[in-house]
């Protein structure tokens, strides 16, 4: 079986995920895989790679030259692997369509996207990106979502047929656990610096809560990275900048924070898992639904807001046995994240498709 994946991006979660994923079919025996896009800035080494470039929604020639390629390899099937790529793919027609639905725009709040009657909509532009997700979801074979939770949003809030939803969990290199043997002191947040990923909440919460032997690492970069270097003043904080050695610097950290105020399926959170490390993370997409293990300590705070945060984390801190609950999230990663579990689960659904 031919597989390609098709990207428009260099980096972010969904392209970690198709070089995972298209290394493990390649690796299964069962398929020959290329990926369509720019180069990934993290592990190109381990995919085929062939360099086409889509700049922007829109770019109508771009979106051609795209499907010529696709088309004169002959695949199977195409897998679009985020949202400019599903648009790309829709015009396809003649070779079945995989989209992977990664996530909802950054101005939908978890309560409207949990179905909430009086939350507040999103802006005009964002309900204009959500009709073009949900055409795409309705002109593709299949949508893939790795959390249940977006696929009960594209059903009740998109209107998606459910027949045309799969969940297939993300998949994170699977690395040798190493829970921590003390209380939890060294702490690592990795994500872009944006809004939705709460970094300024964290740093609010860990006033007055953070241990004196205590640290916190940030891994990553954005426009916000001025205003959380000011708010971290005072706090023993290190910003290390974009980081493609993600489960590296968790081997070397204690604990994950992830401050979101909306996720899906985070990956950080699956590779912390792998890694044994507990998790601090506010309850908001998938999140839940990943890190309740049972005997594992369940550390959710609410989204946007600091004292829940604050309190989860004096819990994590005062935890004088966190090694348990990372090696139960370690257990747990390996039946749910592992790349040759995603990749067994993705060729059952490309054989399926009509």
């Amino acid at each position: 079986m031919r597989v390609a994946f098709l990207l428009t991006q260099d980096r972010a979660g969904p392209v970690d995920v198709t070089v995972r994923l298209a290394a493990a079919l390649q690796a299964s025996g069962e398929a020959e895989v290329r990926v369509f896009g720019p180069k990934p800035a993290r592990d190109a080494h381990l995919v085929e790679h062939e360099e086409i470039c889509v700049p922007r929604k829109g770019d109508l020639r771009a979106s051609r030259q795209a499907r010529a390629a696709l088309r004169a390899w002959r695949p199977d099937v195409v897998h679009a692997q985020d949202r400019r790529s599903g648009l790309v793919c829709a015009g396809l027609g003649d070779i079945p369509v995989v989209h992977t639905y990664h996530g909802v725009p950054d101005d939908v709040t978890e309560p409207w996207f949990r179905g909430a009657a009086r939350a507040p909509r999103p802006s005009t532009y964002t309900m204009t990106v959500l009709a073009a997700d949900a055409l795409v979801a309705r002109r593709a074979d299949r949508t893939v979502v790795p959390a249940p939770v977006m696929g009960r949003f594209l059903r009740e809030r998109l209107r998606v047929p459910a027949h045309r939803i799969t969940h297939i969990d993300n998949c994170v290199t699977m690395t040798d656990a190493e829970p921590p043997t003390c209380p939890v002191r060294r702490l690592l947040f990795a994500g872009l610096l944006v809004e939705r990923k709460g970094l300024p909440i964290l740093l609010d919460a860990l006033h007055g809560v953070l241990p004196r032997d205590a640290t916190l690492t940030v891994a990553g970069d954005g426009p916000l990275r001025a205003r959380c270097e000011e708010l971290a003043a005072g706090l023993p904080v290190e910003f290390l900048g974009f980081r493609t050695d993600v489960p590296e610097l968790l081997s070397k950290h204690d604990a994950l924070v992830l401050p979101s105020t909306m996720e899906q399926q985070p990956l950080v959170v699956a590779e912390a898992m792998a890694a044994g490390k507990p998790v601090v993370a506010t309850d908001t997409g998938g999140v839940a639904d990943m890190l309740d293990v049972p005997g594992a300590a369940l550390r959710l705070a609410s989204p946007g807001d600091s004292v829940s945060l604050a309190k989860q984390l004096r819990a994590l801190f005062a935890d004088p046995d966190p090694s348990r609950t990372g090696r139960l999230l370690a257990a747990r990663a390996r039946e749910r994240f592992s790349s040759e579990v995603c990749a067994q689960r993705h060729l059952e659904l490309y054989r399926g498709l009509d």
